[in-house]
């Protein structure tokens, strides 16, 4: 079996894959249905049919090139039904490469057996 904090990682990965691709539909199961995501100007977007439509909004636009989470640490409750990520972010265009950036915190449910964002925080520091 896969170690929680590799599986929470390796999600990661993919989500930075599917986003790079622009693939709104495919990021759907990542997301708990009712999952709350701060963006980093503060904005708040609830529930994952929202989620996705901000994804989608955002893919639409020819000069969105990617969104990059790089986790520095995970950290698991002593359950092994919950986990914290965090890490940096990074919003890349084609016009002006890596263009706004800062940090995030994102909180991982174990739901039957699958690791689901329950929630995300992304804070912007530079940009």
């Amino acid at each position: 079996m896969t170690a929680p904090r590799d599986a929470i990682l390796a999600r990661r990965r993919l989500t930075n894959r599917l986003i790079a691709a622009k693939d709104a539909a495919r990021l759907r199961p990542f997301f708990d249905p009712a999952v709350t995501v701060i963006v980093g100007d503060g904005g708040v977007i609830s529930g994952a049919e929202a989620v996705i439509a901000a994804f989608a909004a955002q893919f639409a636009d020819p000069d969105f090139q990617a969104f990059v989470r790089t986790p520095d640490a995970v950290g698991l409750d002593a359950a092994g039904e919950r986990a914290a990520e965090r890490g940096s972010w990074v919003a890349v265009s084609r016009s002006q490469g890596e263009h706004i950036a800062g940090w995030y915190l994102a909180a991982w449910k174990k739901v039957r057996g699958q690791w689901l964002i329950e929630s995300e925080t992304f804070v912007t520091l530079r940009g």
